[in-house]
């Protein structure tokens, strides 16, 4: 099959069509065409137009497409429906799915909008994962699954998935409960259809399973999923009992929404936004760590004027201290930025202090053969001999310091609890550069006897 490519002149031939009111040729243009791309061509429509094709389609791909809109242009689209429609959308959705949409939603509609949605236990299942919390396994799982009881017989349980499979887009797992509704394990297809037809459930189930809890963060949900290759995994309240599961797809999301959240943090902008935001919005995202950055610069000024006897005497040092900053700072975030990438992928093994250790002998060693280059080329380049050597000894200091800095950090944050990504960018390479220019300039002072 073809990829889609979203062209300007399809965008404009579809721009005519809902222009000339040609709903029959819309429909068939677009009727084969999958919900995700027609979701790109409405992000790229008014709001108008937009709305028009959303009522004009047919509610089992419109609801698949409201799904994968940007945030913004499906609030403006809801907002130009009726709470029936609205409804009528959900009714086509998997619950967490629908969850999500109802979440958006202004609190007054939110009660008309459930009562008009026709499959009551659909209804009940959506109000019940409201009551989550987004930022949790709860929040991200769906409630349609295939659950079997241990005490069924393989006849029965054949006749109840087939009831239950109705309700489910993809079947991934059978979950094996009790009669209280327990987690039990998993049902192999294959024991299931080579067993006598009056075995009991119990006697072929798989007890080991991997599920996780309710309140779980996302994060570890992920981290689990992949860590064992799971395309689903079960999801048990307080006490055990299944109450849904979540399903790769959302796991993906998840794992781009982190990494999107992480970049951001590193770049030094501090809320979730995006580059057709307004400029309010992106003022305020980026403003608190370029302040930083003044302060940070305006700190660096302060401790090079502590030294400035030695500028008359060294000129030479002042030409060094970019490049002995700049070392400071990507030096700091290699560091961070390998921790950082560890702790979200649970490789870092082993207590602080050894990968502190391990993170300075690396940087020693980096320093040290860095060093040895610049003494080299200041040497011959200015010919003092103690003046390249106090330049070099003060990088392998100042790196080392960077390693150390670039380690802790996020390894402290993490220990508290906090995200460590923010630990990277401008709060690694400010911090570094204040460092890296007291050092360089406290340890040239000591060599050179000023």
């Amino acid at each position: 099959m073809t990829p889609f490519k979203l062209t300007d002149e399809l965008l404009t031939q579809i721009q005519e069509l809902i222009g000339s009111g040609a709903d029959s040729a819309l429909t068939e243009l677009l009727g084969d065409v999958h919900y995700a791309d027609v979701a790109e061509i409405i992000n790229e429509l008014n709001e108008e137009e937009a709305t028009y094709l959303i009522k004009l389609l047919e509610s089992n791909k419109t609801s698949e497409v409201l799904t994968e809109l940007d945030e913004d242009v499906r609030e403006a689209i809801l907002g130009n429906l009726s709470s029936k429609e609205i409804a009528e959308e959900l009714d086509e959705l998997d619950t967490d799915d629908a969850a999500d949409i109802v979440g958006e939603l202004p609190k007054e509609l939110v009660q008309e909008v459930i009562s008009e949605i026709e499959d009551k236990e659909h209804a009940k299942d959506i109000v019940d994962l409201l009551r989550y919390d987004e930022n949790s396994a709860g929040g991200l799982m769906a409630k349609e699954l295939v659950k079997v009881n241990e005490n069924w017989t393989v006849t029965r349980c054949v006749k109840e998935m087939r009831a239950q499979a109705e309700n489910v887009t993809r079947v991934h797992s059978i979950y094996v409960v009790d009669k209280e509704e327990k987690l039990k394990g998993r049902l192999s297809l294959k024991d299931l259809l080579t067993v006598s037809t009056e075995t009991h459930i119990r006697e072929i189930y798989i007890p080991k399973v991997d599920y996780v809890n309710v309140n779980e963060k996302p994060e570890e949900v992920a981290r689990i999923m992949s860590k064992y290759d799971l395309e689903a995994i079960p999801v048990i309240d307080e006490i055990g009992r299944l109450v849904g599961r979540i399903t790769i797809d959302d796991i993906v999301d998840v794992i781009r929404e982190e990494a999107e959240r992480d970049y951001q943090m590193a770049a030094g902008i501090s809320q979730d936004v995006e580059a057709d935001d307004s400029i309010w919005d992106l003022t305020r995202a980026r403003l608190p760590w370029l302040i930083l950055g003044l302060f940070g610069g305006a700190a660096a000024a302060v401790i090079m004027g502590g030294f400035e006897e030695m500028f008359s005497t060294y000129t030479v040092l002042f030409l060094f201290t970019p490049l002995i900053a700049a070392m400071a700072g990507n030096v700091g975030v290699q560091s961070s930025a390998i921790i950082v990438q560890g702790l979200a992928n649970d490789d870092i093994k082993g207590s602080m202090g050894s990968r502190l250790i391990k993170e300075m002998l690396l940087a020693l060693l980096n320093g040290v053969i860095l060093a040895v280059l610049l003494l080299f080329f200041t040497w011959t380049w200015k010919g003092d001999f103690n003046t390249a050597l106090a330049i070099s000894v003060s990088l392998i200091a100042v790196i080392v310091v960077a390693g150390f800095v670039g380690t802790f950090i996020p390894l402290f944050l993490h220990k508290r609890g906090i995200d460590p990504a923010i630990a990277t960018g401008p709060f690694i390479t400010t911090s570094n550069d204040i460092f890296g220019i007291l050092i360089y300039f406290v340890i040239a002072k000591l060599i050179l006897g000023i």
